[in-house]
């Protein structure tokens, strides 16, 4: 998928589901086609279908892979299913090397993981959707640290932001899984309990 693919479902869906569409100026011109669209979408149904998408495309999933996910959440007992959604998106390996600063986008990241350049509790892991546990160490392989990829690693973890889950040594360049995330809900660019309602009909 290209740019201008990405720029078209950021158009639709909202320029948070992309890290390259969120910019003021993408947010300005985009936000009144978007509620315009919201506005269409009408029913319930058109709502639900706009969260789910929105989910779907900031984590990178495929619509199967997605809904695999959802019921897989959905069949736990006996817990907050909401946050238990959120919390198997952030714990994605991609998603945790994209928090870690590693790469700049989730695309990327996923990337990085499928060409194996990470390493999970010492053991090179090319499974973007794995899921990271407390306890686990995540770390960027030893011959891969001198590769061109990762040459300004140094200068963007500065002003990098690591969240509370992840305990992170950046001299080592090894984060630790310390716990399990916890998004404020002002900080979600989707209704979570949307995406329930849209797989429960």
């Amino acid at each position: 998928m290209d740019q201008n693919q990405r720029n078209k479902i950021a158009r639709r869906l909202g320029a948070s589901v992309y890290d390259k569409t969120q910019t003021q100026k993408f947010a300005m011109r985009s936000s009144s086609k978007e509620v315009k669209k919201m506005k269409r979408a009408g029913s319930d149904f058109g709502m639900q279908l706009i969260e789910k998408q929105r989910a779907r495309f900031t984590y990178g999933l495929g619509e199967k892979q997605f809904k695999n996910l959802v019921e897989k959440v959905q069949s736990k007992k006996g817990t907050d299913i909401n946050e238990s959604l959120i919390q198997a998106l952030e714990t994605r390996l991609d998603n945790t090397v994209y928090r870690l600063g590693f790469a700049s986008t989730r695309q990327a990241a996923r990337q990085m993981v499928n060409h194996g350049h990470i390493d999970v509790n010492g053991k090179r892991n090319t499974i973007p959707s794995f899921p990271v546990s407390i306890g686990d160490t995540i770390t960027i392989r030893e011959n891969s640290k001198k590769k061109a990829l990762f040459k300004d690693i140094d200068t963007k973890l500065i002003e990098q932001k690591i969240p509370s889950w992840l305990a992170f040594n950046k001299d080592k360049k090894e984060a630790k899984v310390q716990g399990l995330p916890k998004i404020p809900a002002n900080e979600i660019s989707f209704d979570v309990s949307q995406i329930f309602q849209y797989y429960s009909r």
